[in-house]
């Protein structure tokens, strides 16, 4: 089975984070959006990846093939156009085979090994409270009907997450395809939700699979929302030097803490330094450092550093802030 991951997006909800680094290198409890996105995908038995890059994609690229040693196709997107074009782009790799595309802003935790179990043609589903915001499916007799891209008068509240799976994917592509050359855009793109209602049209049926616990980690609030629930019954290993974690907290072996307090509901990447400080329902990327500082509900960029004494901070990579 291989995986198709768009990760083009320029995140510019959780800028001046993403000014320096792609959002799925964000971190949340513990790993990069993207790390937990690809764990679950190799659980499931997907055994190639092809991540859609564009917007920093060397870092997408370095990021993957360090940390997984499984076969790895980078297809890069120059100009984003919607998901369709992304997706069309990687024919030459997965055409014809056994494909899951999950888009790759968003975290889905379920039982992705009973996927493939629902059938040949399946669309990871929830309901939600502003269906105006998403792809809305009507279901009939257990198959999924018709779809609709962000519906200005929604005839319901089931929304497709960003989840596809495909038996064979030469029908998407044909799909895909068929939307592009025919110029069929919704909001101004190519939607893979088109590309689905052409398969529909076409006869494939399409089973929905209902996600109970998925994450949107494009906004900052979000982002720190799905840090607490991911970090639930974590317990960390490295309390530091005079130090206390309170859990639930994720603090990286190779962090240093000292005289501080952290946690609960805290992600400390690898590489940070804490001292002198409180620190509570935060997420502090690699290599940033906090000192003499009582900080909540804050999201710390990569190499940042911030010395002072209270505050709420949303900084990127590599910025440096004193508080008097």
């Amino acid at each position: 089975m291989k995986a198709v991951i768009p990760v083009a997006g320029i995140g510019k909800r959780l800028r001046p984070l993403t000014h320096s680094s792609p959002k799925a290198l964000v971190t949340v409890a513990g790993k990069p959006i993207l790390g937990h996105i690809v764990d679950s995908l190799l659980d499931m038995g997907v055994t190639e990846l092809v991540p859609i890059i564009g917007y920093m994609g060397d870092q997408i690229r370095d990021y993957l093939e360090s940390t997984y040693d499984v076969p790895i196709h980078h297809v890069v997107q120059e100009e984003q156009k919607g998901i369709a074009h992304a997706v069309s782009m990687t024919r030459k790799y997965v055409d014809h085979s056994e494909v899951v595309t999950i888009l790759g802003d968003t975290i889905v935790r379920t039982d992705f090994k009973k996927i493939p179990q629902t059938g040949d043609y399946v669309l990871g589903v929830r309901e939600v409270e502003d269906p105006r915001r998403f792809g809305i499916c009507e279901i009939q007799d257990g198959i999924i009907r018709h779809i609709v891209e962000k519906p200005d008068q929604p005839r319901g509240n089931l929304a497709l997450i960003g989840l596809y799976y495909f038996r064979d994917s030469s029908p998407l592509f044909e799909a895909c395809e068929y939307v592009i050359e025919n110029d069929i855009k919704t909001k101004g793109e190519y939607q893979i939700t088109d590309a689905l209602v052409r398969m529909i049209e076409s006869g494939i049926e399409f089973y929905p699979y209902r996600i109970d616990d998925w994450f949107d980690c494009g906004k900052v609030e979000t982002l720190l929302e799905t840090n607490r629930i991911l970090l639930e019954g974590q317990v960390t290993n490295n309390p530091g030097t005079n130090s206390i974690a309170i859990k639930p907290c994720y603090i990286d072996p190779d962090s240093i803490i000292e005289n501080s307090i952290v946690g609960p509901y805290v992600s400390v990447a690898k590489g940070c330094r804490i001292e002198n400080s409180i620190i509570e329902n935060s997420i502090l990327n690699k290599n940033s450092s906090i000192s003499n500082m009582v900080l909540d509900g804050s999201v710390v960029g990569a190499g940042a550093s911030i010395i002072g004494k209270r505050g709420s901070l949303n900084i990127s990579d590599d910025s440096e802030v004193f508080l008097g």
